[in-house]
């Protein structure tokens, strides 16, 4: 349900041609939803609005924040914090603190999804047995590719049964996996926008990262030991995985990639 605040309203249309569902149209009252059930619940219509005239039960403006109050970030620091990501594989043995994780969680959740339909659960793995398991089975799996002939991972294989080095989660005290709903079409989609913004902000709690592929594509897979150890709910899929802890080492310098390649059409 959109209600409008007269007082404030004129009718600028904005809200209008913000909608991505196309259901609000401006009227002698100003600006009215015509198919409420159509909604997404993105919260446009709310958060653009210069009068702050709107408001909507999806997306209610008592839980939207006031950008004005904070100060735009100048592009060569927004540059340098993006860039600053690198993925971990050597972590220190404490374990992030409950209230870190959900700090780190609560910003993940955030990510853009498709339509809005955000779907996404996790559940963080931080049992020493239950991540060496997880190790154990991905590192069987792997094996089995290999002996197939699909995928050449016979080096992390002998690596693992010759010396027990976690070739998999790489030693990392914790992993966090997205989880959704198994008839979400885009599930996997919304999983790899939300751990992409959990990276990115893990480096300002002095936290490293790694994307847990292995796991993931073990469970994309189906692997019955993978699946029995993460113990999902019936009605939910892995998403995505990633690797957290605090890095035993930090990095000094901004690694630079392959030069940009764009096409002009």
């Amino acid at each position: 349900m959109l209600k409008v605040n007269q007082e404030n309203c004129v009718n600028c249309g904005i809200c209008t041609r913000i909608c991505p569902s196309g259901i609000i149209k401006n009227g002698e009252n100003g600006p009215q939803m015509l198919l409420p059930q159509a909604c997404i619940a993105c919260g446009h219509c709310v958060a653009i609005c210069p009068q702050a005239a709107l408001d909507n039960d999806n997306t209610p403006m008592n839980k939207q924040v006031d950008l004005e109050k904070f100060p735009v970030i100048d592009p060569r620091t927004a540059a340098i914090f993006m860039r600053s990501r690198r993925s971990t594989r050597s972590y220190r043995k404490e374990q992030v603190k409950k209230e870190t994780l959900l700090e780190l969680l609560n910003i993940a959740r955030f990510a853009p999804s498709a339509a809005n339909s955000q779907g996404l659960s996790y559940i963080v793995y931080e049992n020493p047995e239950l991540l060496k398991g997880i190790t154990k089975v991905t590192v069987d799996w792997l094996e089995e590719m290999t002996q197939k002939g699909l995928r050449n991972y016979k080096g992390l294989v002998n690596t693992y049964r010759k010396t027990g080095k976690d070739v998999v989660l790489r030693g990392a005290p914790q992993l966090i996996v997205a989880t959704a709903p198994g008839n979400l079409p885009n599930g996997r989609d919304n999983g790899h926008f939300s751990l992409t913004y959990l990276e990115l902000y893990a480096t300002a709690l002095g936290l490293g990262t790694c994307w847990a592929g292995f796991v993931e594509g073990c469970a994309q897979a189906g692997y019955q030991p993978l699946i029995e150890l993460l113990n999902l709910p019936e009605d939910r899929k892995v998403a995505g995985a990633v690797m957290v802890g605090y890095p035993e080492y930090t990095f000094k310098r901004l690694v630079d990639k392959n030069p940009l390649n764009v096409t002009w059409r």
